[in-house]
């Protein structure tokens, strides 16, 4: 995480992965919202930027601050619940590995979550992060009412109406562009416990049973190893609510700590200094794929600890196109031309009318592509962009991509809808950094 204290005294902010990183004049951690009224009150008069950073964990340069730097940290936890109404609101800056544990003392659980649990619930939502389950959609599709400070210091609330609701399907996923995101109100499920089944697997075995696992589980996922015809599947289902055994716990944690991450960061460390030997990292990776049956509360399976950092680009295609761009992916990545070892993780999300979400009202596979960090990534993601792009593929607005202000509107219908929606909040453009600006004017 980063450090609060850094930022205020060396006034400079970088990403978790180092790919977006710059100075900005003044940083804030405000503890009220009154408090945080004042802050963009003054920058509107002012004509001053403002940008929220969450946890600072997306790729792109999207939270990138240029002249103030606002952070949440102080306005976290539960605000209110209701159990009968299945819903709990949660002040923006809460961190997700946060939420779980307040949500079981309740008798109720997410819907679904991510891999990766460091993240704001504000950055979470309005980025579409999402896990998989090809019935269910990202976090911001659990969202059923927004509380926000717009461009102009003014308090807003909107409670989502209906899929056809414009004004729910901007705020869906809305980039920090509508404002500053003060709370969350979420649709729960009753607690529930997942049984997670991980194991190796053959391609060929993975995309002739792909059709069925996709609709026999509520989770499915792969990882599969460039350069080689192995994946790792993970299954997950739905199970009665009982906590992880703690031997089973202690077990898991130390495979996922020193196996999955100290080990994979040696062998990361191998590939940086000798290119030539991410075949055989990649090769020796996918052959010891652990075979694991987990189960244990929702929160605590989701989430994996990542450790070893990365670059990474995420693409959504339409889900009828998996099979055949996983064909073009093997034949492209054969001979494992980039020197990559990492996998590339496939995840599959319902389809959202949210206006900016990748899967906007189409069933997707999300194709996750990463490259370890200090190793050159530019050549394999240009690739990647290149061949996700005969697919229509929509690249995550928090990783890595090569959008542009042609592609988007290409692959974004209701682009200028969001934009008119956008501007009435905030007139000035106080939320736009350089990216957005590039991406808009």
């Amino acid at each position: 995480m980063f450090s609060l204290k850094t930022l205020q005294t060396k006034k400079h902010w970088s990403n978790w992965a180092e790919t977006a990183q710059g100075q900005f004049e003044e940083f804030f951690t405000p503890r009220s919202v009154e408090e945080l009224q004042a802050i963009v009150g003054k920058a509107f008069k002012d004509g001053k930027r403002i940008r929220i950073i969450g946890a600072s964990h997306s790729f792109s340069p999207i939270a990138l601050p240029e002249e103030i730097c606002i952070s949440l940290h102080e306005m976290r936890g539960m605000d209110s619940v209701d159990k009968e109404r299945g819903e709990a609101t949660f002040w923006g800056g809460t961190y997700l590995y946060e939420i779980g544990p307040l949500l079981k003392e309740h008798g109720l659980a997410l819907e679904n979550m991510g891999d990766i649990q460091e993240q704001t619930i504000a950055g979470a939502v309005s980025t579409g992060t999402h896990g998989t389950g090809i019935t269910l959609g990202s976090i911001s599709s659990q969202v059923i009412e927004w509380e926000w400070i717009d461009g102009m210091g003014e308090y807003h609330i909107h409670r989502r109406v209906d899929q056809d609701d414009s004004l729910a399907n901007c705020l869906h996923v809305s980039l920090g562009l509508f404002g500053i995101l003060v709370r969350v109100t979420l649709k729960l499920l009753p607690l529930y416990s997942l049984k997670v089944k991980t194991f190796r697997a053959t391609i060929e075995e993975g995309m002739s049973s792909w059709k069925e696992d996709l609709h026999q589980f509520r989770h499915l996922e792969w990882f599969w190893f460039p350069g080689t015809k192995l994946i790792q599947v993970k299954q997950m289902d739905a199970i009665p609510p009982v906590p992880q055994k703690k031997w089973e716990k202690t077990i898991s944690t130390i495979s996922k700590n020193v196996v999955d991450n100290q080990a994979f960061y040696l062998l990361s460390e191998i590939c940086k200094r000798n290119p030539r030997r991410t075949q055989w990292v990649s090769e020796f990776s996918a052959k010891n794929i652990p075979n694991r049956i987990e189960t244990g509360y929702s929160y605590e399976l989701f989430a994996t600890p990542r450790k070893v950092k990365f670059y990474e680009s995420e693409i959504a295609i339409p889900i009828e196109r998996f099979l055949e761009c996983m064909e073009e992916l093997l034949a492209g990545l054969k001979d494992n031309p980039f020197f990559v070892h990492f996998p590339i993780e496939c995840r599959f999300v319902k389809d959202e009318p949210g206006f900016l979400n990748p899967n906007f009202q189409q069933d997707s596979a999300f194709l996750a592509f990463h490259m370890y960090k200090g190793m050159p990534y530019e050549a394999y993601f240009e690739w990647i962009w290149g061949v996700m792009e005969k697919y229509n593929g929509r690249p995550h607005w928090g990783k890595m991509n090569n959008l542009s202000k042609e592609k988007i509107q290409k692959l974004y219908p209701k682009w200028n809808n969001f934009q008119e929606k956008r501007q009435e909040y905030d007139p000035k453009g106080i939320f736009l950094n350089k990216y957005f600006r590039e991406l808009i004017h």
